[in-house]
């Protein structure tokens, strides 16, 4: 199915690791554009977000295959990676997320059972 997701999203840089934050991030954005590269996502888009006074300071969403998805989020390196943001920036979270094709699978089961529940 096409649509399969992982949202990546961080909240504010730890103050005094501003310049540790760009390199990791800079690594992180190459090792996604590897995994592109060898066929393991299909693509990724990273996201700013302003200022806004929330805890969202940005995302990446990766799309590919659910296996594929699965098999990197499980991965050593994938939660390494992990860690390495968590360093730097607070509130990083990795979240299961769906577009496409697979948002309408998710809200068909969601309209199956709010019908059920009725």
């Amino acid at each position: 199915m096409a649509g399969e997701a992982l949202f990546l999203g961080w909240g504010p840089v730890v103050r005094g690791r501003e310049q540790k934050a760009l390199q990791v991030f800079r690594e992180t954005l190459e090792y996604y554009g590897r995994l592109q590269q060898e066929g393991k996502i299909d693509s990724f888009e990273p996201v700013l977000i302003a200022q806004h006074g929330g805890d969202l300071a940005g995302f990446v969403l990766l799309r590919g295959a659910q296996a594929n998805l699965d098999a990197i989020r499980s991965s050593d390196e994938f939660e390494r990676r992990v860690v390495r943001a968590a360093s730097v920036a607070d509130n990083v979270g990795v979240i299961k997320a769906y577009t496409g094709e697979a948002l309408g699978e998710a809200m068909g089961r969601f309209q199956a059972v709010s019908e059920e529940l009725a």
